[in-house]
């Protein structure tokens, strides 16, 4: 939206399309993979076997998401609000996430190889675990996992 001071009425900018939501939804084994999805809003929705490899979603929100079994792979996550949100048994491999917040996201039996976790804001105990399996170099940063998590 962009507001027009002198007569204060909104008027939409056809650059930016509105973000789409699936806030709450049932999503369970829907096929987002290689979508542009920017901004998106998943917050508290059912991504159970869901799809998003390769897809675009830079600045998405997956706050308190159920991702078990999901694939992830090649996603890009930057500057994205994925906190509280269990990726158990999803692959997130070769996936950046770049600046992400990830506090009090869960990563059980998770893939992790090759993601670029740079600037993401991650519980340090999350970040202990996730060093044991780091390996890898992200293809598209070309920044290495363990780097990336600050493991020693």
């Amino acid at each position: 939206m962009v507001v027009n001071l002198w007569s204060g009425t909104a008027v939409a900018n056809p650059n930016y399309p509105p973000p789409l939501s699936f806030s709450n939804a049932e999503l369970k084994g829907r096929d987002f993979s290689g979508q542009q999805l920017r901004a998106a809003e998943f917050s508290n929705a059912n991504l159970e076997l869901a799809d998003f490899s390769e897809a675009d979603v830079r600045g998405a929100v997956f706050s308190g998401s159920v991702a078990t079994n999901a694939n992830f792979h090649g996603a890009d996550f930057t500057t994205g609000m994925l906190d509280s949100v269990s990726f158990t048994r999803s692959d997130l491999g070769d996936a950046v996430l770049v600046d992400t917040i990830l506090l009090r996201a869960t990563f059980e039996e998770t893939e992790i190889a090759g993601a670029d976790f740079s600037g993401a804001i991650l519980d340090g105990a999350l970040v202990r675990q996730l060093c044991k399996t780091a390996a890898g170099v992200n293809s598209k940063t070309g920044v290495a996992t363990r780097d990336s998590l600050g493991c020693r």
